[in-house]
């Protein structure tokens, strides 16, 4: 039986959450706010809690009686949506912040990378970081230095190794981020959702490492991430979070198909309101989405005809080059496609409705989800990506163009094309005792 490299007994994390009482709004009110700031406290002490109060806190758990062990070597995914805990349960891990209640036992040396700027000094140098991360992983200084080349060249930021890191673009960071924690040798890696700042090449590039560092190194990672086919890809292990408290641990097949089945209820169309906090930012903010085909929103989709999906945005001041895409993903969580409009364009301030139409005969049969994003040609910069915007089911009518034919088993595959085939010809004949002369 494998050694016990973290092992977790009821942990829970508490956070206390004020809510400030209205008592008026407008100029009246902000300046009675400033004039009374210094005797608040004792104001609030006083009213200790009654109705006249200024304020008043609500307990919230992030995380509930956690309670799970993973052997060394192992490779455990962590899922669950956002909110759930998954973050909160690695920052414990990392010693970043303290449990309310339970245990926690690590054997071993953990390196971590959870959020953009975690772990480096910004006034240091990518050089300098290198260095202050190793030591304080234990290592010698001629130990990281051994390591050295590697992460830089892995990292490929040898331009700005001299560069303090502060000046570095996210991408930038976390590429030495991991780099620095995949190198250095620790015996258990923490990897948070931080990874899907990177490019598309070396989140690919990541994943292979981490492979490599659980199947030759047999280090233990924790992985947490919203990507199921990398989940899939990388761990033998799942840990299911829901509103924080674990919902199963299991295989990871059987986690990721019971997640996705809860995760998928249909959604056809989506509406954000106000507008001040739908998906986005100061710039542009996606206010609505929808499936739609026949001239009619719908949940259900004949994969033999042509549908659309409708994105409501609103630009608050003017736009150029905005990207709007989409991605649709299979029950599994694997991409089937993903389709972006890389059409320059520049917006003026105001409400615009985009859609994008998927051609019949494209998809597969079974439940869909579709991920929306908005975004500028800016590197790293995301306005808006909203995971599971739409759900609808994809099903195979009894059109007269129906890619199945005659067969009415489970057709395989993430797509279902409608390819031309031609006739067979005739390339020579001969008799059934020569037919062996043309093999």
């Amino acid at each position: 039986m494998s050694e016990i490299a973290i092992q977790v007994e009821e942990l829970g994390k508490r956070y206390v959450i004020s809510h400030q009482r209205a008592n008026g709004d407008g100029l009246r009110h902000l300046m009675q706010e400033t004039l009374t700031a210094p005797f608040r406290w004792f104001r609030e002490k006083k009213a200790k809690g009654c109705n006249s109060g200024v304020s008043h806190t609500e307990e919230f758990w992030a995380l509930k009686n956690a309670t799970f062990d993973i052997n060394q070597g192992e490779v455990v995914g962590i899922i669950g949506r956002n909110g759930a805990g998954k973050s909160t349960l690695l920052k414990i891990l990392s010693r970043i912040t303290e449990p309310t209640k339970g245990r926690i036992t690590i054997d071993g040396r953990v390196a971590s990378l959870l959020e953009v700027g975690t772990g480096f000094h910004p006034e240091l140098t990518g050089r300098e970081n290198i260095f202050l991360n190793g030591a304080i992983l234990g290592m010698s200084r001629a130990d990281i230095g051994k390591r050295f080349d590697e992460i830089v060249a892995f990292a490929e930021v040898e331009r700005f190794l001299d560069t303090p890191v502060k000046r570095y673009s996210s991408g930038m960071y976390v590429r030495l981020a991991f780099a620095v924690a995949a190198h250095l040798e620790p015996e258990i890696l923490i990897v948070d959702e931080v990874l899907a700042v990177g490019d598309a090449q070396f989140q690919k590039k990541c994943l292979g490492k981490m492979k490599d560092v659980a199947t030759q190194e047999k280090r233990t990672i924790l992985f947490v991430s919203h990507n199921m086919a990398a989940v899939s890809q990388l761990c033998s292990k799942v840990v299911w979070l829901h509103e924080g408290s674990i919902k199963e641990i299991g295989a990871t097949d059987q986690i990721i198909r019971s997640y996705m089945e809860c995760r998928l209820s249909q959604t056809s169309e989506r509406r954000w309101e106000p507008e001040q906090s739908a998906p986005g930012d100061d710039r542009v903010r996606v206010v609505g989405a929808r499936i739609v085909q026949n001239g009619c929103v719908t949940g259900v989709v004949d994969i033999n005809l042509d549908f659309r999906i409708e994105i409501d945005f609103i630009t608050f001041q003017h736009a150029r080059n905005l990207l709007t895409g989409v991605n649709l993903f299979d029950a599994n969580g694997q991409c089937i496609f993903n389709s972006v409009d890389w059409r320059d364009s520049e917006l003026q301030t105001g409400r615009f409705c985009k859609y994008v139409t998927i051609p019949g005969q494209t998809l597969a049969e079974g439940k869909t989800s579709v991920l929306i994003r908005a975004v500028f040609y800016e590197p790293d910069v995301m306005s808006a990506v909203i995971p599971d915007a739409l759900v609808f089911d994809a099903v195979d009518s009894e059109h007269p163009l129906t890619v199945r034919g005659h067969y009415k088993d489970s057709w395989p595959g993430v797509v279902r094309l409608r390819l031309t085939w031609s006739d067979a010809e005739l390339v020579s004949t001969c008799s059934k005792n020569k037919l062996k002369d043309l093999l």
